[in-house]
């Protein structure tokens, strides 16, 4: 895979690092509460890409089952998560784009969940919000 057609991307201190093959199928912004709390944001950028297509290249993430559906994989050194598993959805992963080294390679579709926003957040940019979400 040349560097053309891949992503890469990891965690802020650098004990894991990530890559992505290809672009992802969809990609958006997500305010329910479970990713508020198990990020600390407002919001989380997420994109779903082929769990085949994605992989480690340097180090290792720690998992937290943040809910019966759903599992979080995060850096143990700095705290960064990096992405989301959905036991609904085991072929795909939801990597939290911020992390990339050029989250600009991303283009997100929408928001979601939006109605869970933080209390006076208003968004801008002309994405379609829903107040639902498969993330």
């Amino acid at each position: 895979m040349s560097s053309s057609e891949s992503l890469e991307g990891g965690c802020a201190c650098g004990a894991i690092r990530y890559r992505i093959a290809g672009m992802p199928a969809d990609a958006g912004f997500c305010h329910c509460r479970l990713c508020q709390r198990t990020t600390g944001a407002a919001v989380l950028a997420w994109a779903t890409v082929p769990l085949g297509a994605f992989e480690y290249v340097k180090g290792e993430p720690r998992v937290f089952a943040s809910s019966a559906w759903g599992e979080r994989r995060f850096c143990a050194q700095c705290g960064a998560q990096l992405e989301y598993r959905r036991s609904d959805a085991p072929s795909t992963v939801e990597v939290n784009y911020a992390t990339l080294d050029d989250p600009s390679a991303i283009t997100p579709k929408a928001h979601t969940w939006y109605a869970s926003r933080i209390p006076g957040l208003e968004v801008a940019g002309g994405l379609p919000v829903r107040d639902d979400g498969d993330h």
